[in-house]
This record gives C-alpha cells, structure tokens and sequence, in this order.
C-alpha cells in the first residue's frame, strides 16, 4: 500500500520568500505533507540530514552555494533524496547540468501551482515505488534465507536418520546426534545423559563443546538440576535468563533447551543444547530438537532388540553344543528347544522387515540360516532313542 502524502516529507529550497510561501503553506501542507523550507544551500543540506526529506524542490539561483552546488553536496554527503530543481527562462543549459548531478525534473519559473503539484507528485510515486521494490527485494531476501536454512536443517535431519540406520555403533551415533543437534540449533554446546537402570542415575555419555572440566567427566554421574526434572515430565523444557540462575546448569550456560529420550512414554534420557548467552531458543530450533531426539530414542530401542535377540541365540546355540554331547533326555530337550527356535523364527520375519540397513538386515538373514540349521539338526535326534530304549526293527 502506497505512503500517504501525510506521511510524506518535502524540503523546499529557494531564495525568493514568495515561493516558499507558495509551495509550503498554499499548496503542500493543506495536502497533508510535510514542509520544510531553506533559503540557501547551507541550511537546506542541515535540514536535509535533520528532516530526512522524501522530496527536494530547489532553485538554481541560490545566493552562495547554487542549486547545482547543493546537488554535488548532496550526494558527497551520501544522501539519495530525488531533487527537482527550478530555474528561470533561458536557463536550459543550467537544467542539462542539473540532470547530468542527478536531478530528476526541471520547473520553469514563474512556479505554477497545477504544474509544480503534478511534478511532485509524480517524483514522490517513484519514491514509493522504489520503497516498495526495496522492502520487496528485502522480504525476497530474507525468504531465500530461511528457505536455505530449512534446506539446511532437513538435509540434517535425513542424514540423522541413515546413521541411526547404518551403525550400531553407539558412541559413532552420539557424535552423529551432538553435531546435528547443534547446527539445527545455533547452541554453543550440547550432551546426551542416559538413565542407569540399576541405580536410576544419569551418565554423561556424549558431549561437543562443553568446558574442559565438564567434558572430562564423561561417563560419570550426573546432575545439573535440571536434567531430572525433564526425566520426570517426560516434556521438552526451553529456560534462560533468570530462570535458569537456580540451577547448577547456569555455572556455564546462559540458555538451555533439554528434550527427552523416550521408550514407550518414558525418558530413558536427555539430549541436552546450549548457550553462552541468555538467548532464548525459538520454537523451531524446539522442533527440530525434538525430532533428533525421536532418532535418539529408535537407535536406542533397535539396539536394545538386537541385543537380546542376538544374545538369545547365542544362548540357544550353547545349550545346542552341550546337549550333541549328552543325549540323556533326549526327546524332552528336543521339543524345549524346537519350542524356543520356532519361536525365534516367528520373530525374524517382523525383524527383517521394519530393519532399513542393508548390514543389519544381512546379519539377521545370516542368524535366520543358523536358526534354519539348528532345528534341521533336532530333527534328526528324535531318531536317536534315550539310554535304555529298545532299538527300533529296521
């Protein structure tokens, strides 16, 4: 929407009282715009810096200084206001000159109202166009950059998620995350606590950029006072400032953003950013958190199932070694055992399916062949009869 006149501000420059007169308080203010007016090039050049005019109106014939002199004035001094410049008959050649200094029009005196009024007019319209192609170019400017930066922040989020898909490598993973979470985030520093089962304590287990004295005690305890308090809500907390200073937490960050790890609704652990000044974060960089947070949890939860399932099998392959070599009891084993791998082998297919790395999905089809193989072997020990059985007649 284009600037009221209201809004607008003229700086009239003429060495002839009546003219002044005549454009400022008969023509421009009963039109709303603001006048300000100079009889020579000195004052007008202060007025132009003080009343930052939207429009000059100058005469060529000013004592002193000439209308051409405050032109050259005008543009040493940085100032890019347009100027229509006023001269008598006869002075054409004064004009030409003005225009090559930057004027944008040329009124012949004597000043006629309908004529002066369509000439300032028209040079304050491309004033506002030329604002509004500026604010526009501006807004264009800035949406190029936060389109960049959601470029930038998606690009990070799906190179997190093929690590969690490509490593089982917990320490690998946490690096991964603490370097994501920081450029999504614009913090200084970041940390990851996980909650020990056993004694309900959180352990440092990654950290980028915290102080030396923080970052030596990783794998310990602990306990900034904060931490435990997201742990029992099982929410996102954003703090800064003064609400902060309370907390052990503010011994070196200013701002912290702490978003929990979640197993089935619970927090199993924190991914924790922040800042050395007391700049609160946004709520994208919360969302964003939040979303390497939801990674962390599914590493955490596939690399739990692996676990035991690996685990499983490799007690389930042990109690196959011991028994080839005792075969009392026998069929009572062999029917245990098939129980517990038919199970396995209901387990794979669903495993194999929701697992997206090729190196995992390749481990879990070589473990289906080994299962695939123990219960071939148990098939063949029914045949075998227990200690003191009759032989069967061939």
């Amino acid at each position: 929407m284009s600037p009221s006149p209201a809004t607008q501000r003229v700086l009239i420059v003429d060495e002839d009282p009546d003219v002044l007169d005549l454009l400022s308080r008969q023509v421009l203010e009963p039109l709303g715009y603001e006048v300000a007016t100079a009889n020579d090039a000195g004052t007008a050049i202060q007025q132009a810096v003080s009343f930052s005019p939207d429009l000059i109106v100058a005469s060529l014939l000013l004592p002193g200084l000439s209308g051409k002199d405050l032109l050259v004035a005008l543009r040493s001094q940085g100032l890019d206001v347009p100027v229509l410049v006023t001269a008598g008959e006869g002075q054409e050649a004064d004009a030409i000159q003005a225009f090559r200094l930057g004027a944008k029009d040329y009124l012949v005196k004597p000043l006629r109202e309908a004529e002066v009024l369509a000439a300032i007019e028209r040079a304050l319209k491309e004033v506002r166009l030329s604002h509004e192609a500026n604010q526009l170019a501006a807004e264009l400017a800035e949406s190029h950059r936060q389109l960049e930066k959601r470029v930038r922040e998606l690009t990070t989020i799906y190179d997190i998620g093929k690590t969690v898909t490509s490593t089982t490598n917990q320490r690998e993973l946490f690096d991964k995350l603490m370097l994501s979470s920081l450029n999504v985030t614009n913090a200084d520093m970041g940390w990851v606590l996980l909650l020990d089962e056993d004694s309900g304590h959180l352990y440092l287990r990654a950290q980028r950029g915290m102080p030396q004295a923080l970052a030596n005690k990783l794998h310990q305890r602990w306990d900034d006072g904060v931490s435990s308090l997201v742990m029992l809500s099982a929410e996102t907390l954003s703090i800064h400032g003064d609400g902060l200073e309370q907390f052990k937490l503010a011994r070196f960050a200013k701002a912290a953003l702490i978003v929990p790890i979640k197993a089935r609704q619970e927090a199993i652990g924190v991914i924790t950013v922040a800042r050395e000044k007391p700049q609160p974060f946004t709520e994208p960089n919360q969302r964003m958190l939040e979303a390497v947070g939801d990674y962390a949890s599914i590493s955490l939860i596939n690399a739990r199932l692996f676990k035991a399932l690996t685990g499983r099998a490799e007690q389930l392959q042990e109690v196959v070694d011991e028994t080839r070599t005792d075969m009392r009891d026998q069929v009572a084993w062999v029917d245990r055992v098939r129980a517990e791998l038919n199970g396995l082998q209901e387990q794979l297919p669903e495993l194999l399916q929701s697992s997206e790395h090729p190196s995992q999905r390749k481990r879990l089809q070589v473990l289906s062949s080994d299962l695939e193989t123990m219960v071939q072997d148990l098939d063949k020990l029914p045949r075998l009869q227990p200690a003191g059985s009759p032989s069967p007649t061939a």
